[in-house]
């Protein structure tokens, strides 16, 4: 199965909507082992991240609904 970043976007949601937070190592861990690598990248520090098309969808899908903790590397509920 071809997954997109929409159907990635919506699993990061549901798992915050369920569980009140996200951290993003699990993410990252998640959506590696169930998604693809396709939708992980290496930033500029070294640091594993979501793609930037996850992102987008994923800041659309939840309309301001979820904050990112800077500190604790994790998204929750708000």
């Amino acid at each position: 199965m071809e997954w997109t970043d929409q159907q990635v976007a919506e699993w990061m949601v549901e798992e915050i909507r369920f569980k009140g937070i996200l951290r993003q190592e699990e993410a990252i861990t998640h959506i590696k082992e169930h998604f693809g690598e396709r939708f992980i990248f290496v930033n500029d520090n070294g640091n594993t991240s979501l793609s930037k098309e996850v992102k987008k969808s994923f800041r659309k899908l939840h309309g301001g609904r979820v904050a990112w903790d800077r500190e604790g590397f994790f998204w929750a509920w708000t």
